[in-house]
């Protein structure tokens, strides 16, 4: 069945702080580096492509008894931090993985904590019985 932009398997992907850097891997074991794209627009990072399965061009398609990998279209979208520059992100595919480096993306953000009424007329706690 084709996959869709709603239906695209998602890759597994770790982001983690590296001094004041943010870094995303993503494990993309079988894809042909030609078939992945690096997009940023609107603070959004997304890393799409596609997958062929194996046994595509083969005479006879095998019968599996466990089928755990996904094939066809990919999609991972990421939010990065507000402010990142395009001229910020590198990125490097090794052996199946991507690595992408969004540099001095790690900044302490001012944030307030702002009040809101409760106009539910609900009371505010409960007694358990």
């Amino acid at each position: 069945r084709k996959r869709t932009h709603a239906s695209a398997w998602v890759p597994t992907t770790d982001i983690f702080a590296q001094g004041d850097d943010l870094v995303i891997r993503v494990e993309l074991a079988g894809v042909d580096p030609e078939e992945v794209e690096l997009r940023f627009a609107n603070g959004v990072l997304t890393v799409s492509g596609n997958r062929d399965p194996e046994f595509r061009n083969s005479s006879a398609e095998p019968t599996f008894y466990v089928r755990e990998r996904f094939y066809g279209e990919f999609r991972r979208s990421i939010t990065l931090p507000e402010g990142t520059q395009a001229n910020q992100i590198q990125a490097d595919f090794d052996d199946g993985l991507v690595e992408i480096v969004v540099v001095g993306a790690i900044t302490r953000a001012d944030s307030t904590r702002n009040a809101f009424r409760d106009r539910s007329g609900a009371p505010t706690t409960r007694s358990l019985a």
